[in-house]
């Protein structure tokens, strides 16, 4: 069974990764099947559009700075909305940077409190995907690189912005499932670079 991961990674079937991955196939089954559900043919379009869903994929990965995935969710927001892209790959040098940032509550765990980025979409790129896209984005941004940040407030803004209760559950639920993503390809590829 091939699937996303294996098409990123360069995992041929029959190889040791393929044999490796086969050992776990409920997770490989379950990894392609919530990409199908949430990226390919959601049944819930209501909530984000096929554009908005690919925004946030190509926004998570890139930002991550993980090429091949990158590469795809740039590949299939190019088919769904040229200028949105265009949008993004302008607004990537500028919101990219390192992480985690954030602060604790006061006590023991405050001593890794550090401040970073905090990244706000500029007015050209409101202007180019709406407000509503550039919401999801800075509040992607949030989770990426602030996630001990996020906070009623951050909801309140996804909320002003025009987004529904349902549609703020499944903007988490992308950028979860991509930075889940963005960590099995990782390590799959220190595999494959090991033998």
């Amino acid at each position: 069974m091939s699937d996303l991961i294996d098409e990123l990674v360069g995992i041929a079937p029959g190889d040791h990764l393929d044999t490796l991955r086969a050992k776990r196939p409920i997770v490989r089954r379950d990894a392609q099947a919530s990409y199908e559900e949430l990226i390919v043919s959601p049944s819930d379009l209501d909530r984000a559009s096929a554009a908005e869903r690919a925004a946030i994929g190509y926004w998570v990965a890139a930002l991550s700075q993980a090429a091949a995935l990158a590469g795809h969710y740039r590949s299939l927001l190019a088919s769904l909305d040229p200028a949105v892209l265009d949008a993004l790959v302008t607004a990537i040098p500028e919101a990219t940077t390192t992480g985690p940032y954030g602060a604790y509550p006061p006590g023991p765990l405050s001593v890794e409190d550090e401040d970073g980025l905090h990244w706000t979409a500029p007015a050209s790129l409101h202007s180019a995907v709406g407000d509503r896209l550039a919401a999801a984005l800075e509040h992607t941004h949030l989770l990426t690189f602030r996630p001990r940040d996020s906070n009623p407030k951050a909801l309140q803004a996804l909320l002003d912005a025009g987004w529904t209760t349902d549609g703020i559950v499944t903007i988490s639920q992308l950028v979860a499932f991509i930075h889940f993503q963005l960590r099995v390809i990782a390590g799959l590829t220190v595999l494959k670079e090991a033998n």
